[in-house]
């Protein structure tokens, strides 16, 4: 349930009013937006008499939300939610690129893509210490020797790190990471996302192979429910009976989130398309359907690649769509 109150309502009056519904053992959330105050109410609201509610002078609406997501959902905030990283901003008209290699090789590796990738334009890194494979035999990454290499490229750029957690017993190992990452397999790994809830840190959460945009919002909503507000949302592509691409990548995931959510999107056409070629257009209808940044994967020698070579992009690939993404980003904000 979502009450909003009218202009000129004091603090005083609205802490009053929230008091009252905290007493029935509604969990309280208060959105305070440039011309309207929201008020989401979770929990048991049978309990709350609306005609009672709309009485009262201070009250402009009061309206049922019928989606089982509630503190993802734009009824309850209505203005776009910004994730700030270290100073950089996702969302709200805050647009980065994310870019970096499908995984951590080597010192040398990581090093070069992070120094490259930040004289494009990127202001994230992005790097798997841990990978899940398809295949058991494939390489299963550096493990916490990746994580140490990705400091150390931090350390050496200053940009911050988005990298792949894998189980909930390795939460700890990810305590100085600046964006935990929940990949399309762990979408719906609930006592993950839970635990995550708790962490405070900034989450990417990729969507499913197989899922709708409903239930990508629930699993935000799983993490959100333990206090943490900084979610990420990444279409990456689903799939679907075409298989000349890795995925099939869902454009119309992005205003479709946007219009039921305020949490910032960003696509990951890498993954999606899985070719390298097809990145770069992906990336620019991306921008122009309205993402708040991109994923973009990013290897200084991708023909010896561990992980993903085919759809990485080599550093002089990257520096040319970053230019053609920022056209596309001029154009569509003017």
């Amino acid at each position: 349930m979502i009450v909003i109150l009218k202009e000129g309502t004091t603090v005083q009056q609205r802490e009053s009013l929230c008091d009252w519904f905290r007493s029935m053992e509604l969990e309280v959330h208060i959105s305070q937006g440039q011309y309207k105050t929201i008020i989401g109410l979770i929990g048991d609201t049978t309990k709350v008499d609306i005609n009672l509610v709309e009485s009262l002078n201070m009250i402009e609406s009061v309206k049922r939300i019928t989606e089982p997501f509630k503190n993802a959902n734009r009824k309850f905030h209505t203005d776009d939610s910004v994730v700030d990283i270290n100073g950089f901003k996702i969302g709200g008209g805050n647009f980065q690129v994310i870019a970096g290699p499908c995984s951590v090789e080597s010192r040398e590796q990581i090093i070069a893509v992070a120094e490259s990738v930040k004289a494009s334009g990127a202001n994230l890194l992005r790097g798997g210490a841990f990978k899940p494979r398809t295949s058991p035999y494939d390489f299963q990454g550096l493990k916490g020797e990746g994580l140490e290499l990705l400091f150390e490229a931090r350390k050496r750029t200053g940009m911050p790190i988005v990298t792949e957690i894998m189980n909930v017993r390795d939460i700890e190992l990810f305590e100085d990471v600046d964006v935990i990452q929940v990949g399309a397999r762990n979408m719906q790994n609930f006592d993950l996302l839970k635990e995550l809830g708790l962490t405070k840190k900034p989450i990417l959460l990729k969507r499913g192979l197989a899922n709708t945009l409903k239930e990508l919002l629930m699993s935000a909503e799983y993490v959100m429910s333990g206090g943490n507000e900084k979610i990420i949302l990444c279409e990456r592509g689903i799939r679907t009976y075409e298989t000349f691409t890795r995925n099939t990548l869902d454009l119309s995931a992005v205003p479709a989130l946007h219009e039921l959510t305020h949490l910032p999107v960003v696509v990951d056409p890498s993954h999606a398309t899985g070719l390298a070629r097809m990145v770069e257009p992906m990336a620019m209808a991306a921008v122009a359907a309205g993402a708040d940044g991109l994923m973009i994967e990013v290897h200084n020698d991708p023909q010896h690649a561990l992980c993903d070579g085919a759809q990485s992009l080599t550093p002089e690939q990257f520096e040319s769509l970053v230019k053609k993404v920022n056209k596309i980003r001029e154009a569509v904000i003017s």
